[in-house]
């Protein structure tokens, strides 16, 4: 009896030490993400909302407006990924966009598909081509599309073209802030 209560003991002690340090981290993240969100809107769906098809392969494939607003003093340049984690092949990328100035707060519908426009670099998506790339899963279920856009305290040094895994990693250690917007989309 006396070992299982010295046991618990001991545990209590233990536990009671590490709460203040739990705690202090647990109070950090929280304050780091509370202060560090991007609000990215679209006149052509709420979040959470279908995409109009005008956006799609099925439609016009053209690129959305989108807005923004929250940027963190320091930003440097802004970047985009707009991808799809349900494909059945794995996440699916429709959009890479970087080195987008910081006194930008949107992007304009129809955004061409050039490696240079409005002051930014666009990338290669997953279809193989500059630019956007509309939603085009298979017949089913709704996918949801995922454009996330990045706050950065840097200009990343990435050449036009760009994938989504060479701007993850540039991003790396530069994100002062971050913002989604999803929509979803399904075929007939």
């Amino acid at each position: 009896m006396k070992v299982q209560f010295f046991k618990w003991l001991v545990r209590s002690a233990m536990l009671a030490a590490l709460f203040p340090v739990v705690a202090c981290f647990h109070a950090e993240v929280a304050r780091e993400e509370g202060t560090m969100k991007l609000a990215v809107t679209s006149s052509a769906f709420k979040d959470a909302e279908a995409i109009p098809t005008r956006y799609t392969c099925d439609g016009e494939n053209t690129s959305p407006a989108l807005n923004w607003s929250g940027m963190p003093d320091g930003t440097k340049s802004l970047a985009l990924i707009c991808d799809d984690p349900d494909a059945p092949a794995g996440t699916w990328v429709h959009w890479v966009l970087y080195g987008l100035p910081p006194t930008v707060a949107g992007l304009p519908e129809g955004m061409p598909a050039t490696q240079n426009t409005q002051g930014a670099l666009q990338g290669t998506n997953d279809f193989g081509s500059i630019g956007y790339g509309g939603p085009c899963p298979p017949s089913g279920k709704p996918h949801r599309y995922f454009f996330k856009l990045y706050a950065l305290d840097a200009q990343l040094n990435l050449k036009p073209g760009a994938r989504k895994g060479d701007l993850v990693k540039a991003m790396q250690g530069h994100i002062l802030a971050e913002g989604q917007l999803v929509g979803t989309y399904r075929r007939k």
